[in-house]
């Protein structure tokens, strides 16, 4: 039987605390989602770096979007932050693997209420770390680690 994923603290802290660049992946220009809420307090309380993904892959805090992963142009990404449904997250999670190596992901992000144990175990098995079923802005809180960078 497999083993359920469990969060790792001293990865959500590290990578809440790292200054690079999040993939958010469903954020939009529609300000009433939560995906957008989040993005913009990565942006502007964490100073990270966001990248837009979305179908429209419209340009969002003065950043532009792109409709996939693969579209993004060669950079370092720390996180692919995953604002989509359970039964689509494990494509989300193909492609972050499948440009891995060429984004130099660091980790996956399934936000709150986003569970997929095999894409999760893809992810590990790929060398990616994994946080998954909660939000970076309450982990944040839960870890004292929400003013890093103020």
């Amino acid at each position: 039987m497999a083993i359920r994923h469990q969060n790792d603290p001293h990865l959500m802290s590290a990578l809440l605390a790292d200054p690079g660049i999040w993939v958010v992946v469903g954020l939009s220009t529609n300000e009433q989602r939560t995906a957008h809420r989040v993005a913009r307090w990565l942006k502007y309380e964490r100073s990270k770096g966001i990248i837009p993904v979305h179908p429209k892959a419209e340009t969002v805090f003065d950043q532009p979007g792109y409709a996939t992963i693969s579209d993004i142009p060669d950079q370092d990404i720390k996180v692919v932050d995953c604002f989509v449904r359970s039964e689509l997250v494990g494509a989300v999670v193909d492609e972050a693997i499948a440009n891995k190596d060429r984004l130099t992901i660091d980790a996956i992000w399934m936000q709150l209420g986003v569970v997929d144990e095999e894409a999760a175990d893809r992810a590990r098995a790929a060398g990616l770390g994994v946080v998954m079923d909660t939000c970076p802005k309450i982990e944040a809180r839960r870890l004292g680690t929400l003013g890093a960078f103020r």
